[in-house]
């Protein structure tokens, strides 16, 4: 096997594992990014990273780990940060357009703790790190959209907070699989361990 360049430099060469408390992030995973109603919402890459992170919150609910959920939205343009993507500014991703509410297969107000966020990261000035602290969670299992975008930068953050960070590959998203599989490919060398749903199920029925 020919090693890449990254490998040669010494990266990707460890495993970062699971710590004593798990839990289930799912990044914005709402109806503006999983209904073709709106033109961000129209890829099948996304729709199969919902029903897997579906899948997934199940079996959390049956062993017990806790689970987390944001959804992005602004009260206006005066709230948001100078973002590229003309669709944001449309009105659907403002406070009550329907395209801000959780998409229902992940939707569980009873047992996931739900917020609003408004910058690609889940942690940014957010209620997740104190959640986190009070739930004395040391790994973070990252799912939602988009890879490239807010998992991308959610997974950064996680790691400079100490979590141990690990991203299902099939949990999380794209419009465009390349930028998906790029972007995972990149957070593997660095900050978290990119595994697969099936890896993540067996760790948590293993713990149970």
């Amino acid at each position: 096997m020919v090693m890449d360049k990254f490998e040669q430099a010494g990266y990707g060469q460890r495993d970062i594992g699971f710590g004593e408390r798990p839990a289930l992030i799912m990044v914005d995973f709402q109806l503006g990014f999983t209904d073709g109603v709106s033109p961000i919402g129209r890829s099948e890459h996304i729709q199969s990273a919902v029903d897997n992170t579906a899948k997934l919150l199940a079996a959390c609910k049956q062993y017990g780990v806790s689970a987390a959920s944001c959804r992005v939205s602004w009260g206006g343009p005066d709230e948001m940060t100078y973002w590229k993507i003309d669709t944001l500014y449309d009105g659907s991703f403002y406070h009550g357009h329907p395209c801000t509410e959780f998409d229902p297969r992940i939707a569980d107000p009873d047992y996931v703790f739900q917020f609003t966020k408004t910058a690609p990261s889940i942690f940014y000035e957010t209620p997740l790190k104190p959640w986190l602290v009070t739930h004395r969670i040391d790994t973070t299992i990252i799912t939602g959209c988009t890879t490239s975008g807010c998992v991308r930068a959610s997974v950064v953050d996680s790691f400079s907070a100490g979590y141990r960070t690990i991203v299902p590959a099939d949990c999380c998203g794209d419009q465009d699989l390349e930028a998906h599989e790029s972007n995972l490919r990149d957070v593997g060398r660095r900050y978290a361990d990119v595994v697969t749903l099936e890896h993540v199920l067996e760790e948590l029925a293993r713990r149970a």
